[in-house]
């Protein structure tokens, strides 16, 4: 009797995944409407929506009212949501666009994306002299693990960040301390960056920078949008829906085949033969090359906009599998994303010095990469409103590099690490 009663104790308040996915539609739809309140403008700006789909799950499933082993919410949202995210998230990448954006833009974003590569793993050295513990670790807590997830939200996104929790098997209960991490090293540069925004036209002069393209740029950006952005009709959805789901079957089948093969040759332990790593590559190479064709123009009828519906679900589902006294036990590690943020930011001022690149690309090239399509806009706006468009674009391209960019950062640290 006392054991089927501390059976029951144990046992979350919520089990079946349609309430479940009830109880995260609600939370979505609180935290969205909210965040959208004046009056609230100014919560939201220090705990980021974002921060709560984390957070909120993670509180239910440590009083016990939810629990990830009683779901397979998370089965659903990582093999079919998280890979048609990216999908839908790259397909309106506009090439022509960003060749308008000139090249030091351009140069910026990628000078952005290489700090981050390899930063990591410089990190990881300059730390590992110090306290070689905290970037240790071995199998699923390899703290490498986790930092792979770091260079995907650094890089590309949550969708990103998601898939190299995903497929370097990071610790689960261990994530929210790179959650920390990732919130609070953001957080810091995000308002450098606003500060440095008001203050631009001194740091220009620094920078010896050609501003002259930036008004130009500005007229270019109001005729992308206003081109681009229509009312979705009920076949531009279904379309849209057909597009991402279709690019996940496709990818779920060839990468299966990949996988076994890889498997054979290099042995299951080899990252590369793993079958999450192939579903989301083959899921945003399909993206991207779909942004060449017609099908690009469904980006206006709102493609990335479902896809970050897709994306917050997800982030539900990791909300709900996060241990949140494990948040700060590692304090060392936010030092960590320091030192590798100023790696980032160090080369990002020097390229910008040397080909007179405006602040405005450093900022907004930085932000495309560490913040992704949720604050590069942002930024670019503390600039100009119109320019708010100019940071979207650039963190699409995020979304499409990211994947690709953080397997290599993640294999890097993966080599260096103690």
């Amino acid at each position: 009797m006392i054991d089927t009663i501390l059976l029951n104790i144990a046992e979350p308040l919520i089990k079946d995944d349609t309430v479940l996915f009830g109880l995260f539609a609600i939370i979505l739809g609180v935290i969205f409407y909210t965040s959208s309140l004046p009056k609230l403008k100014k919560f939201y700006t220090f705990v980021p929506a974002l921060l709560l789909c984390y957070l909120i799950p993670a509180i239910f499933r440590h009083f016990n009212v939810i629990s990830e082993d009683y779901s397979s919410i998370d089965e659903m949202a990582t093999s079919y949501l998280l890979p048609g995210a990216l999908v839908l998230m790259t397909l309106g990448i506009d090439f022509q666009g960003l060749k308008k954006l000139g090249w030091r833009a351009l140069a910026m974003f990628f000078t952005g994306t290489a700090g981050i590569i390899i930063g990591g793993p410089i990190a990881i050295i300059i730390m590992s002299l110090f306290s070689p513990e905290t970037v240790g670790g071995v199998g699923d807590e390899a703290t490498w693990r986790g930092l792979s997830t770091l260079a995907g939200s650094w890089i590309g996104g949550s969708a990103n960040q998601t898939a190299m929790l995903e497929t370097y098997n990071y610790s689960n209960s261990l994530y929210g301390r790179m959650l920390t991490v990732d919130i609070i090293v953001a957080g810091l540069w995000m308002a450098v960056l606003l500060f440095c925004a008001g203050n631009h036209t001194k740091i220009d002069k620094w920078l010896k920078a050609d501003t002259s393209g930036v008004e130009e740029l500005k007229n270019r950006m109001r005729d992308y949008q206003s081109n681009t952005n229509k009312i979705a009709s009920s076949t531009d959805l279904m379309v849209i829906l057909a597009i991402a789901f279709g690019a996940v079957g496709i990818s779920h089948f060839f990468g299966g085949y990949i996988s076994e093969f890889l498997t054979k040759n290099l042995g299951k332990e080899n990252p590369f033969a793993s079958g999450f790593l192939w579903l989301v590559v083959l899921a945003t190479t399909i993206g991207l090359g779909l942004s060449f064709t017609k099908l690009r123009t469904y980006e206006g009828a709102g493609a990335s906009k479902i896809g970050s519906v897709f994306i917050y679900i997800l982030v539900l589902t990791i909300g709900m599998k996060m241990d949140l006294t494990e948040a700060f036990k590692e304090p060392g590690l936010i030092i960590v994303g320091i030192i590798w943020m100023l790696i980032h930011v160090t080369l990002m001022v020097i390229v910008a010095k040397i080909i007179k690149a405006p602040f405005f690309f450093i900022a907004v090239g930085s932000k495309a990469n560490v913040g992704g399509a949720a604050s590069a806009p942002v930024v670019a706006s503390a600039f100009d409103p119109s320019l708010a468009s100019v940071g979207a674009l650039l963190a699409i391209l995020g979304y499409a590099v990211g994947t690709y960019g953080a397997i290599a950062c993640a294999e890097m640290m993966h080599l260096v690490a103690p």
